[in-house]
């Protein structure tokens, strides 16, 4: 049997030396294959974990960013009630002085402007918070993913992070200041020759909203409605370039070094067409949510309605500005309010915001940020 096997072999020695080399190739293929397709596939699952990772984690930063914006509304309200105090005229009024007529007017541009400063300074407060929480959101991914591989130097250490977010008591304090003084100046423009006992219209109040708007967010050009030049309202919302780079070079830390890093790529953010169209769309809607809180005291009586035999005259109904003052002044608790509010809740939940964030944490999250 033997000797008939290796006469076989003997005879057909090439076809079996093929036959072997193409059955071990084969061998060798298959196992290459099953190589590579091991490791495409925990490669595909290793990219899989590090998405869910990275959508878990942007998903927390946001929650930490609604958080973070109700957490500071109070102490923004209660700032704003005291540099616009109007609780001191109103006790004074009910003391019925001399200087009655005088007392009111000065009201009326103080409850103006407070509801107004509300307006911007929330919607100010909701898309830079959206903006400084993302991009340290995204440091702070790298610097994890950097440190589980070959434990590099952080590129935004808790010191940074710290003294980069403290960068938002800027709109909470000297932009604040200063937004109040324009807003104040250009209320007094807008109504300081409407009288008291003059009747206001719900669309004449919008009127005299969007008037005021105009001066603000087009301090050039109040024709351009078609885009919004930011750079003053970004103003209130940063410090100017030149104040952190004060300090002589040789005297800056690499912490203030990279602190100055993350302020210039916020304020680069805040210059962008996609902040300046996130921010407007966010007063859009401030102003849009203000006027429906104010629509309720506009609604017709039924004696209103049996003069003009329409129960849909809302645009019709109007009030002395004497009584507008009330109802405006006091927008400033619905405005600012912790307790998530119609007013603050849209403003969080607007699909604008929540895509500009997810652009904003994709930018700083990527490793290619790493090799910058």
């Amino acid at each position: 049997m033997l000797l008939a096997v290796w006469g076989f072999l003997k005879r057909h020695k090439k076809k079996c030396f093929f036959l072997g080399a193409f059955l071990g190739g084969v061998y060798v293929l298959g196992k290459y294959g099953q190589k590579k397709m091991k490791e495409i596939q925990e490669r595909e699952a290793a990219e899989y974990i590090a998405q869910a990772r990275r959508q878990y984690h942007f998903e927390s930063n946001q929650r930490t960013c609604n958080m973070t914006v109700l957490s500071m509304l109070p102490t923004l309200r209660d700032t704003l009630m005291y540099q616009l105090n109007s609780e001191s005229l109103t006790s004074l009024l009910k003391n019925k002085p001399a200087n009655k007529l005088e007392i009111w007017e000065e009201l009326k541009i103080i409850s103006f402007t407070r509801s107004i400063v509300a307006v911007y300074s929330t919607c100010m407060l909701v898309v830079l918070l959206r903006v400084q929480l993302n991009i340290i959101g995204g440091y702070i991914y790298l610097d994890n993913a950097a440190v589980c591989k070959n434990g590099t130097t952080l590129l935004a250490p808790p010191e940074v992070q710290q003294q980069y977010l403290s960068s938002i008591q800027h709109l909470l304090g000297d932009g604040l200041t200063e937004l109040i003084s324009v807003i104040k100046k250009t209320v007094q423009n807008v109504f300081e020759s409407v009288s008291l006992k003059h009747a206001l219209s719900l669309l004449q109040l919008e009127e005299k909203l969007r008037e005021i708007r105009k001066v603000i967010e087009h301090p050039e050009d109040s024709a351009s409605e078609e885009t919004v030049p930011q750079s003053q309202l970004c103003h209130y919302m940063m410090p100017d370039e030149e104040n952190p780079l004060a300090f002589q070079a040789n005297e800056l830390t690499e912490k203030d070094v990279a602190t100055i890093k993350l302020l210039n790529e916020t304020r680069d953010m805040l210059e962008s067409p996609d902040f300046n169209r996130v921010l407007t769309s966010c007063l859009n809607r401030g102003f849009s949510r203000l006027l429906d809180n104010m629509a309720e005291f506009f609604r017709p009586t039924e004696l209103d309605i049996c003069h003009t035999g329409s129960v849909n005259s809302l645009s019709s109904a109007s009030l002395p500005l004497a009584k507008i003052i009330p109802i405006i002044n006091g927008q400033i608790h619905s405005v600012c309010s912790e307790t998530p509010s119609h007013f603050v809740q849209d403003l969080l939940m607007m699909e604008q915001v929540k895509d500009f964030a997810a652009n904003v944490y994709e930018a700083f999250s990527t490793p290619q940020q790493l090799e910058k």
